[in-house]
């Protein structure tokens, strides 16, 4: 079992080198060493992802970061996260939990879940990495408004968006969770990987959860 940390809207894994971003929504993993051993398992990292260094990350997140676990070391296993409790235990083996169980497809190794919003379907990448939601579509400003973010993302850097709080479903679950747009071009790959949004980490706020990506497979 490891030590779980959600803050300024981001989950950290505390590992012996120090804390780590969890970030289903990154292709790659990196960090300040040159290789991490989880569960007898030997991952060797490179020092940046995307021009992305650890420096820069933990100004980003104003977290100090040992580095960023990607879906290329995340895919190897199974995942009981508590964010209320604070821990997180993960394993080659697979566990056990019953709960809303929604089903993940996948692009390029980062997960996608498909949402229900104003009795249309939607599919979103699942981003733990992201604080907010997203949702590309105009039905957007017709949700409450609620300000303005911060946010960044790997390769594009840091970004304000205004945000609104949406009501979404998800599996057999109703969620209202806050969401802006993604600017310009960074929003256009959206589009290209067949999605409309993203679901950040609002969702995982306060709840024990299961995220097992080789079985395609998230049990809220």
């Amino acid at each position: 079992m490891w030590p779980l940390h959600f803050r300024t809207g981001h989950l950290f894994i505390e590992i012996s080198e120090g804390l780590w971003l969890f970030d289903t929504g990154s292709p790659k993993s990196f960090g300040s060493v040159p290789a991490l051993t989880l569960e007898g398992v030997e991952f060797e990292l490179s020092d940046n992802y995307m021009g992305m260094t650890v420096e820069t990350l933990s100004g980003f997140v104003s977290v100090e970061c040992a580095g960023l676990l990607g879906a290329d070391v995340l895919e190897n296993f199974d995942f009981l996260m508590d964010t209320l409790t604070g821990n997180v235990r993960l394993s080659r083996d697979e566990f056990d939990f019953i709960g809303n169980s929604v089903t993940l497809d996948e692009f390029m190794g980062i997960p996608i879940v498909t949402t229900g919003i104003k009795s249309n379907e939607y599919r979103m990448f699942f981003d733990t990495g992201a604080q907010i939601s997203y949702f590309q579509h105009g039905l957007l400003t017709e949700f409450p408004f609620t300000g303005e973010v911060e946010d960044f993302y790997p390769g594009f850097g840091q970004f304000q968006t205004k945000t609104y709080d949406v009501d979404i479903c998800l599996g057999e679950g109703d969620f209202t969770l806050s969401c802006g747009t993604l600017p310009g071009l960074l929003g256009g790959t959206l589009m290209m990987a067949g999605v409309e949004g993203i679901i950040g980490n609002e969702l995982l706020k306060d709840r024990r959860f299961g995220y097992f990506p080789r079985r395609n497979l998230l049990v809220l």
